[in-house]
């Protein structure tokens, strides 16, 4: 009877802690099931120790960059072991925060791989001996396991890294090649590039950040190219070489060059593979997990959210994606998740952000001569004096038919933190009227949005 649960949880990350938390409050009898550091790949592999690395970077490019303020430092010296070595004790205490609050609310944790046996059971296997060491049942039962790095195959692919092998280092290379031109590629290149390591980045295409503003992309483009970062287009890895000092790295265009490591940075897909859930009989919406609006699938007992299903692969989506469930389930209440003006952040130096429609989406889909473009590019106060400037950029995306604006990007410092601001707004139907309405706080770079013409 002990192995008998309300609720057992596959996957503790995000998504499944705030799922499992959040039913344990209403009282159900919950389990969680995780062969990893409890936290996902937020907590251990992602976002959290990738952020820490961004202010490392940042802080010694201020450094470098702060003789024109009358700030001079000498010989710096960056020691990346140390670096590393704190990123990976906090993120431990995390775990461990996590792993208390589970405790706290009784939830049961079992250590181990979960694999699917029927609808309602769950066999969990040991990480270390692959046998399986426990069986447990749920009435209700939530999938939450993530997603893992794209499979990257080419001759000599057991030579390259993933994102995930970059937090298990002891100390960082001093050059780097990356592969890919999302998110994950662009703030790692930032990274490295601003801790002093040669990187050089190759995209299969022109564009960096498919899917975001272009006038984002071209910002970005600009910046790390003049930030020293060698940017290769329109080609692709085809085979890496050991050789003694390093790799040999043999491109589609014959090009070849030389690199201590490659990352491999060219997207993640749902990590469903060891579940067995070809025997359920659960369909699928192409790579991911097909789910109705509560994230519900064919089976009724089995839901699924974060990174499994096809929604924004973002960490506060799959909380809220976790709370919501578990408020319909145990709860008694009718929630479903919010997914209009989502905002995004790509923390690159300087950094990026995000909500609402690009010009693109939104000529597409309210035709070019229906819609206005308001957008100012500037150098700002804070880079006045620095040897190397960035520029800001800011744009507002306007539907002239209501005046509500549509979009809302900025590249530049703090953008991350302005257009979370911005998505309020936005989610309350603001109109261009009432950003220019609205009193400018100077001097601030986000007072560009309210005074635009």
């Amino acid at each position: 009877m002990d192995n008998n649960f309300d609720l057992v949880v596959i996957g503790a990350g995000s998504g499944g802690l705030a799922a499992a938390k959040r039913a344990a409050s209403y009282g159900a009898k919950v389990a969680i099931v995780e062969g990893s550091l409890i936290g996902g790949t937020c907590v251990i592999r992602g976002c959290v120790p990738k952020k820490l690395m961004v202010y490392a970077a940042n802080s010694n490019n201020n450094i470098l960059n702060s003789e024109g303020y009358g700030l001079f430092c000498g010989d710096t010296f960056f020691n990346s072991e140390i670096l590393l070595q704190n990123i990976k004790k906090e993120v431990f205490r995390l775990s461990e925060m996590h792993l208390n609050s589970l405790n706290k609310l009784n939830v049961k944790v079992f250590d181990g791989w979960g694999k699917f046996v029927d609808k309602n059971h769950i066999e969990i296997t040991c990480t270390k001996t692959k046998t399986i060491i426990n069986k447990i049942r749920g009435e209700k039962i939530l999938i939450s396991v993530g997603g893992k790095p794209k499979e990257f195959v080419i001759q000599g692919s057991e030579f390259l890294w993933s994102s995930n092998d970059i937090f298990k280092l002891n100390k960082f290379p001093s050059s780097l090649l990356i592969v890919g031109g999302g998110y994950i590629a662009c703030e790692f290149a930032c990274i490295f590039n601003n801790l002093g390591i040669e990187v050089t980045q190759v995209i299969r295409s022109k564009k960096l950040l498919n899917g975001f503003d272009t006038d984002l992309s071209t910002s970005l483009k600009e910046t790390i190219m003049n930030a020293g970062i060698n940017l290769i287009c329109d080609d692709e890895l085809s085979k890496v070489s050991k050789i003694k000092d390093g790799l040999e790295l043999n491109f589609k265009s014959g090009l070849i060059k030389l690199a201590d490591n490659v990352l491999i940075a060219t997207g993640r897909v749902p990590n469903l593979s060891d579940l067995n859930l070809e025997s359920l009989g659960l369909e699928k919406r192409g790579k991911y997990l097909k789910v109705n609006k509560y994230n519900q699938t064919n089976k009724s007992n089995i839901f699924a959210i974060g990174d499994i299903v096809d929604k924004p692969n973002l960490t506060p989506v799959a909380i809220e994606q976790g709370r919501v469930f578990a408020d319909n389930v145990f709860g008694g209440l009718n929630r479903i998740v919010n997914y209009k003006y989502i905002p995004k952040a790509v923390f690159t130096i300087p950094e990026l952000a995000t909500v609402g429609l690009s010009e693109e989406e939104a000529i597409q889909k309210f035709t070019k001569e229906k819609i206005k473009i308001f957008k100012c590019k500037f150098i700002s106060m804070s880079n006045t004096f620095k040897n190397k400037k960035s520029y800001s950029l800011l744009k507002l995306i306007v539907n002239k038919t209501d005046d509500k604006i549509l979009g809302c990007h900025m590249f530049g410092e703090s953008s991350s933190e302005i257009i979370q601001m911005a998505a309020v707004a936005l989610n309350s139907g603001v109109t261009k009227k009432e950003f220019d309405m609205t009193m400018a706080l100077h001097p601030s770079v986000s007072e560009e949005f309210v005074t635009m013409y």
